[in-house]
Parts: C-alpha cells; sequence; structure tokens
C-alpha cells in the first residue's frame, strides 16, 4: 500500500511538474495587461509577451493570442534573435491596426514587422486586419506611403499556417531576404478595387514554398522580386487581382535576377492578368527556370503575358515552360510575349489550350523576340516552332 501510495504521490508530482513547464512555455498577452477590446492600444503587453518569449530558454516557447478578442495594435517589430531554436506565435484572435488618422509611430511604410527570429511559426485561426480602406481613397494612393501590413526580414525557417489577412493599406505580407520558409492554408482578402494590395510579395528570398491557400486582391496574389530563386507555388487559388507575376524586374536601372520557380495546380479567376512575367526598361540581370503547370484560368484577362518595354540594358528571360495550361480568357488576346531585343530563349508551350469567355470571339496571341517551341498549342503562337 505504501509502494502504492509513493507511487501515486510520484507521479502526481511528474504530472504537476510537466504541466507547469508546458504552462510556463506560454505567454499570453492578457498576462501582460492586453486589452482585447479592439479599442485600446495593446502594443506595449504585445511587445512585454515578445521580449519574455524571446528570452526564454524553454523549448518553443509560444506568445498566445487568445481567441473571441480584438487587439489593436500601433506599428511594432518583433525583434529577435530569440535564445529558444523555435518560437511561436499563436494567432488565435484578431489583431488590428489603426487608421490613417489613427496612426502613430516611426513612419507609415509597415505596421508589423518580425525581424531576425529563426524558425519561427506563426499560425492559428485568427487574423491580421490592417484597416486598409482608410488609405485607398485616390489622393492618398498618389501622395502618401502606405504601410506593408506584416513584413518578415531575415527570418530563416519561418512557418506560417492557417491565418486570414484582410484589407492591407498597401500589400499584404513581405518576405524578404528570408530562406526555408514555408506558408499554407491562408487565406488573404482585400476589394479587387483596393490599389497595391498584393497577397504575397517576395525578395532576396530562397526555398519559398505557398501551398494550398486563397488570396483576392487588387494587386499581385503573389510577386516574385529581385534575388529569389527556388520558388515553389501550389495550390493557390488567386482572385481578385492582377495574377501570379515574375517582377516587376530592373525599376531604375537596377540589376535582378529571379530563378527557379515552379507554379502548379493553382486556379486564377477573374483576374487581370493569368501568369506574369514583367521587366522596366534600363534594368538589366535575369528571369530563367520558371515553369508554369497545371494552370486552370477563368475569365482572365491577360492569361499568358510576358511584358518586357525596352530601351538600352534589358532584362534577359529565358527557359519558360508553360505546361497544361487552360480556360478561359476575357480579351481575345489570350497570350503575348513581349520580349526584348535581348530575345526571350527557349520558351515552351505544351499542352496549352485558351478559349475566351465570349463564343462570338477568337482567341488570338502576339509574340515578338521569343524563340521556342510550341506542342499543341491553342491559340497557336506563330514565334515558336511547332513540335509533333
Amino acid at each position: 500500500m505504501k509502494l502504492l501510495v509513493s507511487f501515486v504521490f510520484l507521479f502526481s508530482i511528474a504530472v504537476l511538474s510537466s504541466l507547469t513547464e508546458s504552462a510556463s512555455s506560454y505567454f499570453n498577452v492578457l498576462d501582460y495587461g492586453a486589452n482585447g477590446n479592439g479599442k485600446k492600444d495593446d502594443s506595449e503587453a504585445f511587445l512585454k509577451a515578445w521580449n519574455d518569449v524571446c528570452a526564454s530558454t524553454e523549448d518553443n516557447p509560444t506568445l498566445r493570442v487568445p481567441s473571441g478578442k480584438t487587439f489593436l495594435l500601433n506599428p511594432l517589430k518583433f525583434q529577435g534573435p530569440c535564445k529558444s531554436k523555435r518560437i511561436n506565435f499563436d494567432l488565435g484572435g484578431s489583431v488590428m491596426a489603426p487608421t490613417k488618422d489613427e496612426w502613430s509611430g516611426d513612419g507609415v511604410d509597415k505596421w508589423i514587422q518580425f525581424y531576425d527570429i529563426d524558425s519561427l511559426t506563426v499560425k492559428g485561426d485568427g487574423r491580421f486586419d490592417g484597416q486598409g480602406s482608410s488609405w485607398w481613397d485616390k489622393d492618398c494612393h498618389k501622395h502618401c506611403k502606405r504601410p506593408t501590413a506584416i513584413f518578415f526580414h531575415n527570418c530563416n525557417g519561418l512557418h506560417l499556417s492557417k491565418t486570414k489577412h484582410v484589407n492591407s493599406g498597401k500589400n499584404h505580407m513581405s518576405i524578404n531576404c528570408c530562406n526555408d520558409v514555408i506558408i499554407s492554408d491562408i487565406h488573404i482578402t482585400a476589394p479587387d478595387e483596393s490599389p497595391n494590395t498584393d497577397g504575397i510579395d517576395i525578395s532576396g528570398s530562397k526555398n519559398v514554398r505557398i501551398q494550398d491557400s486563397f488570396i483576392g486582391t487588387g494587386d499581385d496574389c503573389v510577386a516574385i522580386n529581385d534575388g529569389s530563386s527556388n520558388i515553389d507555388i501550389t495550390g493557390l487559388t488567386c482572385g481578385p487581382g492582377h495574377g501570379i507575376s515574375i517582377g516587376s524586374l530592373g525599376k531604375n536601372g537596377d540589376y535582378n535576377v529571379v530563378e527557379n520557380v515552379y507554379v502548379s495546380d493553382c486556379i486564377l479567376q477573374d483576374t487581370q492578368n493569368g501568369v506574369r512575367i514583367k521587366t522596366w526598361e534600363g534594368g538589366y540581370g535575369y528571369a530563367k527556370n520558371i515553369t508554369f503547370e497545371k494552370i486552370t484560368l477563368e475569365n482572365v484577362k491577360n492569361p499568358i503575358i510576358i511584358d518586357q518595354h525596352y530601351t538600352g540594358r534589358e532584362i534577359k528571360v529565358s527557359d519558360v515552360t508553360y505546361r497544361n495550361v487552360h480556360g478561359t480568357s476575357a480579351n481575345e488576346k489570350a497570350i503575348t510575349l513581349d520580349c526584348s531585343r535581348a530575345r526571350c530563349t527557349n520558351i515552351i508551350m505544351e499542352e496549352v489550350n485558351i478559349t475566351t469567355s465570349t463564343s462570338d470571339e477568337e482567341a488570338k496571341s502576339f509574340c515578338q523576340n521569343a524563340d521556342g517551341k510550341s506542342t499543341s498549342t491553342v491559340p497557336p503562337v506563330p514565334c515558336l516552332s511547332k513540335s509533333h
């Protein structure tokens, strides 16, 4: 009997110790003074909680944003590096940006920033609300700096999943100088008339995977910019918006490069562009090894487009494959390959079938300065040689 009591006692101590250890690795913003009523500024409480999370030596310390509450946050930065090898940001509730008239802090170009944090996981059923409508009027669009909602910089091993993102003042998310990133099951929305509200912008980053997500905004669903390589996008539904874009590249005469991009099993609905490569005149560099495969188009205005306006130095576009791309175009011009004098080389089209949304128009293509091959392509692309 004594042996049994001793065992029960020791087991209880072990359970309590385990619970205490588990509880100690969670840092709930409510315990740091956050109110969560959507009116009071909770930024200070979030930063205090973050400082403890980042300083924790526990395994997987977690900043917890509880469900059922809305937290008003002014611009803030979650700064690393942190002591633990893995850090979690558990978003259960909603976080909300101030409106333009209520904005405070240094500058207005970014709302929430994550800097220098390795193996960061951001997940949960909560949402980031950029309250962007106050930034979208025409006067502000032309003359105001507007904020990116979520900005990740030098966050290697980043995992982002299941979160919702709505109504950013500018682009919803930027992935900058981050390697080994997985983004999955996220939902990004803004009205189709909202200006420059890109879903995800990628720059200077390698080994980035975006999968099984929905993005419908007023600009690019995904924009892949300078210094990005090994980008994999699968299972994305995009629309409204401007489609999936490589670029723009070479703005202000800059040297820009993008390579090794694979886009597959994606649906584009009522977008301005489908899959696009765009470069600025005067820029130089290259975009190469790009594949668009198993793409479904529904009433897309420019389904396939390479858009290069050129003077002087040029971005070289090469090794681009369009395979099993099918659907409908809102315009009669379904395929545009408008390449620079440096020519687009090794452009491959296989099993491409695009018709117009209206039965009284026949889909057409336009191409100049492009070389490559096409197989089973409708509409035919005259500058690409046919293979059988």
